[in-house]
């Protein structure tokens, strides 16, 4: 099984936002409707910038939504360029495929488990039409990450999710696990809060996680994983006992977390290194 990343850093696109919203109504054939989405051009570069500044400070809370483009275009003809303009239009799918092809090994960077198949509107297009077709707003995702958020505000700073684009918390250990000591064997995974965090960025960790629902993701995948292994492990323990079994799964965390501090891989295997009960049979 690959190494999953929760939560990964992904590098801000870099595309101009005014030629990707050109390029999206580029084959839209009804010239009034072209004319005035053309018009609202400087609009949408706008509310771009204002969404880039606030995902850096984590102020997306306080970016008021809309009911459509500076009374030029509705919220509706908005939701069709990004349909009809970026899903199905050729010189938008370039844009869209360009997107969706941004995480490594095309897993999705909002759980790191799943397969990257769409683009999540990180501030919904519902209420911000504006950012339909902005590409900062758009992450790739999952089908079940894109239907866990829905078309959700955040109300505070706290309630905002992580952002791929703007934020990074790979660097400090927050993901861990506890073994639950029973047959079959199971883990439960949590967020452990770092010292030098602050609180809000905190709260946006918890939240995310609940958001997304990570710890029952993880603690299935965790139950895959402890089925395939149980052979190996009952072999070793009769050849080596207790601590054979514990030095190799300490093996096995170290060579995970050398990938990646925060997998759930990384910590299911420390939380069974340090299981007494797992490491003396448990397993079985």
């Amino acid at each position: 099984m690959s190494e999953c990343k929760v939560m990964r850093k992904l590098a801000k696109p870099i595309d101009d936002v005014g030629e990707v919203f050109l390029a999206c109504i580029s084959g839209f054939r009804n010239h009034n409707l072209k004319s005035r989405l053309s018009s609202v051009k400087i609009d949408i570069v706008s509310a771009a910038v204002d969404f880039e500044l606030a995902a850096s400070s984590n102020t997306l809370h306080t970016l008021i939504p809309q009911n459509d483009i500076n009374g030029i275009v509705t919220k509706q003809e908005m939701l069709d360029v990004y349909t009809n303009g970026m899903v199905s239009n050729s010189l938008g799918r370039k844009i869209y495929d360009k997107l969706l092809a941004g995480p490594v090994h095309g897993r999705c960077p909002l759980c790191g488990q799943g397969r990257v198949k769409t683009l999540d509107h990180h501030l919904p297009k519902s209420l911000y039409p504006a950012l339909a077709v902005v590409p900062a707003n758009l992450i790739p995702s999952c089908s079940d990450c894109n239907k866990a958020k829905l078309d959700a505000k955040p109300i505070s700073a706290e309630y905002e999710t992580i952002h791929p684009y703007f934020d990074d918390i790979e660097s400090d250990l927050w993901l861990h696990a506890r073994v639950i000591e029973e047959s079959p064997t199971g883990i439960q995974f949590f967020v452990k809060i770092p010292e030098n965090w602050n609180n809000v960025k905190s709260k946006r960790v918890k939240h995310h996680f609940k958001t997304f629902k990570l710890s029952s993701l993880y603690t299935s995948l965790a139950a895959d994983e402890i089925s395939g292994i149980r052979y190996y492990l009952t072999q070793l323990f009769s050849k080596t006992g207790y601590q054979g079994v514990k030095e190799h799964l300490s093996e096995e965390a170290i060579s995970r977390e050398k990938v990646y501090l925060n997998s759930w891989q990384t910590a299911m295997y420390k939380a069974l290194t340090d299981s007494y009960w797992y490491c003396s049979g448990g397993f079985k």
